[in-house]
């Protein structure tokens, strides 16, 4: 994980900034038998009830499609909860004094965007990801944009 302000003052941003601003942040081991058990750990903590997968590759010919969903800035119902088995992606992700922090994920981080929180979500140039998620229920999964909120 690299995290960094978009805004001034610029600088890196650390796992404690993160979780002051109520974003979680692990990484784990990426063999399945390893990491299954903290994220069922994680899900009876907070209540996530179902787990999938989903992959974004270069191949993919809705790819452009798929990724301009979430590059408005948006938030949830529910939290975002992603955990990156190979690839990277970049939230950018609003503070609750309105300043943009930029998390790259990569290969083994477990990132969780609370509900509630405006953020964005961009592929890196290799345009390839391919993550777990969890959900409380993922009909709560739907993006309620800013501009149309304003």
């Amino acid at each position: 994980m690299k995290a960094h302000w978009l805004e001034a003052p610029q600088g890196d941003i650390d796992t404690d900034t993160l979780q002051a601003e109520g974003i979680l942040y692990q990484q784990l081991d990426t063999d399945e038998a390893r990491f299954q058990g903290s994220l069922d750990a994680l899900k009876e903590r907070q209540g996530y009830v179902a787990q999938d997968e989903v992959a974004l590759r270069p191949d993919n010919p809705k790819l452009d499609e798929i990724c301009a969903k979430f590059v408005d800035e948006h938030y949830h119902d529910e939290d975002e909860v992603r955990f990156i088995l190979d690839g990277a992606g970049i939230f950018d992700i609003r503070t609750r004094d309105d300043r943009w922090m930029r998390v790259e994920v990569e290969t083994g981080d477990l990132i969780v965007v609370p509900a509630g929180r405006h953020h964005r979500f961009f592929l890196t140039d290799e345009r390839n990801i391919h993550a777990v998620r969890l959900f409380k229920d993922p009909s709560g999964w739907v993006p309620h944009y800013r501009q149309a909120a304003e």
